[in-house]
């Protein structure tokens, strides 16, 4: 009797054990889980730590972090009709694990975003010259597939946060032919610019010039002015003193002609003797008076 009492003790201590077992879990900090009833989403739990359940729901676990999707390796026909080989890879996570978990297996799941990156690749790129997988706007691109995955990927409760091009060329028995193609286009390109760069140098300089010549007029205009003002107000103040000893005043202006003709020593003047310009060096200071 004892020995039935304990064996039904410990299997009841089993079985209320492992109600409590399954009525608890625990979710760590890299993980999100998707609660699920008899095939019907329930809830979705994101918080780390011990949390508690019906016995009758059932705990999916999915990675919160981003993940890797291994690199595709593509080979396009572009706009140009270049054949083109990429390497491209995405980063995505789950956002909605009700969502991702309704798939078969993560596996599938992993398939189905590679078959979405495959086929946006090919749409978008395709569109494209291969010049411009090369140029700048690879990154506008590779924004483009990514939106369009997510457009796509919603349904599996998945985020594509980013697709990036590894490598992008030519097979090898192209690539030559193109890029001396691709190098006469880029040469004759920078003729192009160089001569344009040219014209508008032209124009700038022959705007600078003029303007130039214009500022240059417009200065000597103004000194002419400020210079006859000068020479008006020099006349002015002196008037009034030369008037005071005219033969003084004939003199010092003779003497300023003479400095002013006569100052080089390269100079060589023929004049007569008897010339007016000579008269104070034949006849002295008082040249003035003699010849009033």
């Amino acid at each position: 009797m004892n020995r039935a009492l304990s064996l039904t003790l410990a299997v009841a201590v089993l079985i209320a054990l492992g109600f409590v077992v399954s009525c608890v879990y625990t979710v760590s900090q890299t993980q999100q889980v998707a609660l699920v009833e008899f095939g019907a989403p329930v809830g979705i739990v994101t918080e780390p730590g011990l949390h508690l359940k019906s016995p009758l729901q059932r705990a999916y676990f999915f990675d919160r972090r981003l993940l890797d999707l291994d690199d595709q390796h593509e080979e396009i026909l572009t706009l140009d009709r270049r054949r083109v080989l990429v390497d491209v890879y995405a980063r995505w996570r789950i956002v909605n694990p009700l969502l991702f978990q309704a798939q078969p297996d993560f596996n599938i799941a992993v398939d189905n975003l590679k078959s979405l990156l495959s086929s946006n690749i090919r749409e978008v790129l395709g569109a494209q010259t291969f010049a411009s997988l090369l140029s700048e706007r690879r990154s506008a691109l590779m924004r483009k597939i990514r939106d369009r995955m997510n457009a796509d990927a919603r349904q599996f409760g998945v985020e594509i946060v980013d697709v990036r091009i590894r490598r992008a060329g030519l097979p090898a028995e192209d690539a030559d032919a193109v890029y001396q193609r691709m190098k006469k286009d880029l040469e004759l390109l920078a003729a192009k610019y160089r001569a344009e760069g040219d014209e508008v140098a032209q124009g700038k300089r022959a705007r600078a010039d003029r303007q130039v010549t214009i500022i240059k007029a417009e200065a000597i205009a103004q000194a002419a002015i400020l210079k006859g003002e000068g020479d008006a107000e020099k006349t002015k103040i002196t008037a009034p003193i030369f008037s005071q000893d005219p033969n003084f005043y004939a003199f010092w202006r003779s003497m300023q002609a003479y400095q002013d003709t006569l100052g080089s020593a390269n100079t060589t003047i023929i004049l007569s003797p008897k010339s007016d310009f000579l008269k104070y060096l034949s006849d002295g200071p008082g040249a003035a008076a003699k010849h009033k």
